[in-house]
């Protein structure tokens, strides 16, 4: 069966910078357009970064564009989010989630998803 596990989130300092990674089994990553969604306590799930199942297309919300990086290691069937410059703001719940049809452009609702990290900003 797929499944989809996120890790590498903690609790760190404004400034500081984590790396999450989401690893898949049961399917090829390279195949998936992957991305990582964010929750906050009281708000709603919303997208942060994103990549096509052939890394041509990368996207990034406005306020993390040029903060944040995404990456996909094919060896590991991994996906990375690199996140440098951390704010307060960036606290929240990550989420990975997979493209359930191969080789599509963009996440779509259709995903498969992971049961998500915890990303905690202090100032």
């Amino acid at each position: 069966q797929v499944q989809v596990v996120e890790s590498g989130g903690g609790l760190v300092q404004a400034g500081g910078s984590l790396r999450l990674s989401c690893t898949a089994s049961g399917l090829t990553v390279d195949d998936h357009a992957m991305g990582w969604f964010r929750q906050a306590l009281g708000k709603e799930r919303e997208g942060v970064s994103s990549i096509s199942w052939n890394g041509e297309f990368i996207h990034h919300r406005g306020d993390v564009k040029g903060r944040f990086n995404i990456s996909r290691d094919s060896a590991k069937n991994t996906l990375y989010l690199q996140m440098n410059n951390l704010k307060p703001e960036d606290t929240a719940m990550y989420y990975c989630a997979v493209a359930r049809d191969p080789r599509t452009l963009v996440v779509g609702s259709s995903s498969y998803w992971g049961q998500g990290t915890q990303v905690t900003v202090s100032s």
